[in-house]
């Protein structure tokens, strides 16, 4: 056997594989600028998607949104106000009925200028459909005169006159309804004014049966919750409304569904006609609550 020395073992080909150069700064500028591009042209695709889809704007039928800014005593501050005008009443509102609708806690005049099951609503109205006013009632003022403001006072004396001038609305025909906090609001408003409105509607309406179990932040104190009890005024005098046509509807697992119930029931009581808690129970109904204002408004 011949002896010698051994040779180190290596792996097949090894000369022939060349090692990586690192790159030099410019091929890694270039290769960043190409990530960068990708992930702009990705954000790009995203947004229109986006844009076309969730962030859509509402399509309005025709609708004209008007958009007004009352400089009020009542409240302190300059307030806006939004004003649908039905596709069919575009440019000639004379003499035309007028649907003051109040948002929620926490919402604003645009709470419902988005909302396109509303703008669909209005436009199956036909010829029938309604001017709409979306006043602006503050996160938290739950519609009436309180320390913070003279909300009731600012819908009545401030809002309707307003917007039944600039757009030269019948006084005579209007109409007040809500959504939760709206709708303790449209009542408590009714109440305080027999004979000013032609129908009123709580749609989810904020109610409670008893001062300590309000929400937070919607009485000032034990008086002021007296001072606009609507249930406890309904339950002393059935008729309180009057002759007008009555509206509530909540869903089974509202949270208000107690006071809810309370309301139908004392409003029952005195002959009244009657007709969850979330944006997509009011969103189906959209359609019933614009038909019960306008019919309640045409027979005015």
């Amino acid at each position: 056997m011949k002896s010698g020395r051994r040779a180190a073992l290596r792996p097949v080909g090894w000369r022939g594989i060349p090692r990586p150069r690192p790159a030099n700064r410019h091929q890694i500028r270039r290769r960043r600028l190409g990530a960068l591009a990708v992930v702009c042209l990705l954000a790009a695709v995203v947004y229109l998607v986006l844009r076309s889809t969730v962030l859509a704007p509402a399509d309005r039928h025709g609708a004209e949104v008007v958009h007004l800014t009352i400089h009020s005593h009542d409240v302190g501050t300059d307030q806006d106000v939004q004003v649908v005008v039905p596709a069919a009443d575009v440019g000639h509102t004379q003499n035309k009925p007028l649907l003051v609708f109040l948002h929620g806690h926490g919402g604003s005049d645009s709470s419902y200028t988005e909302d396109e099951a509303f703008f669909r609503a209005l436009a199956a109205l036909g010829r029938r459909a309604l001017v709409v006013a979306f006043p602006d009632g503050g996160e938290d003022g739950y519609w009436h005169d309180r320390e913070s403001g003279r909300w009731g006072a600012y819908v009545t004396g401030e809002v309707i006159p307003t917007v039944v001038g600039r757009l030269h609305l019948d006084p005579r025909r209007v109409a007040i309804g809500g959504i939760s906090m709206g709708g303790f609001g449209a009542y408590d408003l009714a109440l305080h004014h027999p004979g000013r409105f032609c129908a009123v509607g709580g749609h989810s309406p904020a109610l409670w049966q008893e001062g300590g179990a309000t929400a937070p932040g919607a009485f000032d104190d034990a008086e002021d919750f007296e001072r606009n009890d609507v249930i406890g005024t309904v339950r002393a005098d059935p008729g309180a409304f009057g002759p007008i046509p009555i509206w509530n509807d909540f869903g089974t697992e509202d949270p208000f569904l107690i006071g809810d119930v309370a309301s139908d029931e004392a409003l029952e009581a005195g002959g009244a006609d009657l007709s969850a808690h979330e944006g997509s129970y009011w969103d189906r109904h959209w359609k019933q609550y614009l038909r019960f204002y306008a019919s309640a408004l045409a027979s005015c």
